[in-house]
């Protein structure tokens, strides 16, 4: 199973949120500032941390003295809740629609996929971003030092 660049993407931003305040001490890093952190597009950022917001997982406030902050729920929920959310209730593979699979009636695949599909999900369900991103972990030094990259002029 691979996840969409938008689970990927929510996963890498509770985990930056959840080291800490940005570069400024004290302040909360903006979704701008956390785009750059990560090498990707803000506009992509933005609708990732309104999802995240929707959630629960993280609050956003605009303005001077404002930026993105992971919630107590973005710390404590399971991976497997928060992938769910992400990635929403889709089947792994589509069987209908426009031109429906000719085997589908007769078809083991699907619900061995769904199977799967849960597995993998329930394998997420013991870890939360806490677990991930606890103090002393080499992860955390990574996370914190992350920085926008440069061009190589070589």
């Amino acid at each position: 199973m691979q996840l969409t660049q938008f689970t990927d993407l929510g996963l890498r931003i509770v985990m930056r949120l959840a080291t800490g305040p940005g570069a400024d001490a004290g302040s909360d890093p903006s979704t701008r500032a956390i785009a750059e952190q990560l090498a990707v597009s803000y506009t992509h950022a933005t609708k990732v941390v309104a999802r995240l917001g929707e959630l629960g997982v993280v609050t956003t406030r605009r303005g001077r003295g404002g930026g993105l902050a992971i919630t107590e729920l973005g710390r404590t929920a399971s991976l497997g809740w928060l992938t769910r959310q992400l990635e929403g209730d889709g089947e792994v593979v589509t069987c209908e629609g426009d031109k429906p699979c000719p085997l589908r009636h007769g078809c083991r695949l699907r619900s061995a996929l769904r199977d799967a599909q849960n597995a993998f999900y329930h394998s997420l369900d013991g870890l939360t971003v806490h677990d991930l991103t606890a103090t002393g972990s080499s992860p955390e030094n990574v996370l914190l030092t992350l920085t926008a990259p440069t061009a190589n002029h070589s």
